[in-house]
């Protein structure tokens, strides 16, 4: 690892980790395949049946991993939605039936029976209506939702995180060093010197001052920097860690690490004439501040390498709900709060005519068989279906072929 990897072997490299990732279980197909959902989306004839709700920006890509704690610049913590790379003004029953096939894999992968996937889909249509439902005032309500323990779990450990944390995580020490392997990749002298010329643009300097409360005649110095291998969605991306520091008037450097990420065209579908940014960066920026403004905050749009990228500041509470097992109890109580989360973020959107709207939408729509919207039910029946088909080729072709 000790020579710069070019693009192409990035390429094969993460192609391959995101096959075989996906061939785990179903759960982390769904998770790993969107555009599989969306070319559902546009051909089977159960989809033709969703509700076209008020045109918001949604996530995109709304599944169980993408939500999660994430902390604002203040150190506040709430549990939002943590990727917008997918995100679009678009319909929000897209993101309702995303979260809603996320929910009922997992709960599919810890072996719990069928009735527990209705009983999730009804209460994922509870947690999501009360976001609509307006206060005395006429304003949103309050959250009125207690937190899953899985949740609680995962908060209270982001509340209790500290920068060695981080880099203990990311960067495997907390010397301004980011150490190469299998994490981490070296990146060539022109991507260097190109990431080191973004960071010293007023954008991110005003960013990244920001986030460490210093004056404007600070300036942000780049210790280190290599390529990230994270995940799947970077695949064949630039995709950047770079570990950065801000001397204070007594000369004492705070350390901090920021992702430079390259975005690209979404591939969920938008509403006819929708009025967003041009540059792909710039779309997942302003769909953040709308969504998730804890992260949106700490975001930038601007170019590398002649490509849209986006800048965010890492912060130590920023995690994912990570499930391995979920019980009957906490499928239930998940799906409600997190379905929540996501009717909150879609809410504080619309003024108050439009969430009567979309809430008489969701109501009227429920069916005598399950109290959840019938066309709620139909889609993830389906769309469970047809990914567990998927998903079986999917180890065929890939699980098979690793292990000869």
């Amino acid at each position: 690892m000790g020579k710069h990897i070019q693009l192409e072997q990035r390429a094969q490299a993460l192609r391959e980790t995101r096959e075989l990732k996906m061939a785990r279980s179903t759960h982390a197909y769904v998770r790993g395949n969107t555009a599989k959902f969306y070319d559902w989306l546009a051909q089977s004839p159960i989809a033709a049946a969703l509700p076209q709700g008020p045109a918001i920006w949604i996530c995109g890509d709304c599944h169980l991993g993408n939500l999660g704690p994430l902390a604002d610049a203040d150190g506040h913590v709430a549990i939002q939605i943590r990727d917008l790379d997918q995100t679009v003004i678009g319909n929000p029953a897209h993101d309702i039936v995303r979260l809603a096939l996320s929910l009922q894999t997992a709960a599919r992968g810890s072996d719990l029976p069928g009735v527990v996937s209705a009983l999730m889909i009804e209460a994922m249509a509870d947690g999501y209506e009360r976001a609509f439902v307006p206060g005395p005032d006429g304003t949103l309500a309050a959250d009125t939702i207690g937190e899953p323990d899985i949740v609680r779990t995962v908060r209270k450990r982001a509340l209790g995180r500290k920068w060695k944390h981080l880099a203990r995580e990311r960067i495997e020490d907390v010397e301004p060093t980011i150490p190469l392997g299998k994490k981490y990749w070296p990146i060539s002298r022109k991507e260097r010197q190109a990431v080191t010329a973004l960071v010293a643009t007023p954008e991110v300097q005003r960013l990244a001052l920001t986030s460490f409360q210093s004056g404007a005649d600070s300036k942000v110095h780049v210790h280190d920097a290599a390529y990230w291998r994270k995940g799947c969605s970077s695949l064949g991306l630039l995709r950047f860690a770079v570990l950065i520091s801000v001397a204070d008037q007594s000369g004492t450097k705070k350390l901090g690490l920021i992702d430079i990420k390259e975005a690209i065209a979404s591939v969920a579908p938008t509403v006819p004439n929708a009025r967003m940014p041009r540059l792909p960066a710039a779309r997942v920026v302003a769909g953040a501040r709308a969504l998730a403004p804890y992260l949106g905050e700490r975001m930038v749009a601007s170019r590398l390498l002649d490509k849209s990228v986006f800048v965010r500041e890492l912060l130590p509470q920023d995690l994912k709900i990570e499930v391995e097992q979920f019980t009957r109890t906490e499928a239930i109580a998940s799906a409600r709060y997190l379905a929540h989360v996501v009717g909150q973020a879609h809410a504080r959107q619309m003024d108050e005519a439009r969430r009567a709207a979309w809430l008489r939408t969701l109501t009227t729509s429920h069916a005598r068989s399950i109290d959840a919207p019938s066309w709620l039910w139909n889609a993830v029946v389906d769309l469970a279906a047809t990914n567990e088909g998927a998903y079986l080729e999917h180890c065929r072709r890939y699980a098979l072929r690793a292990a000869a």
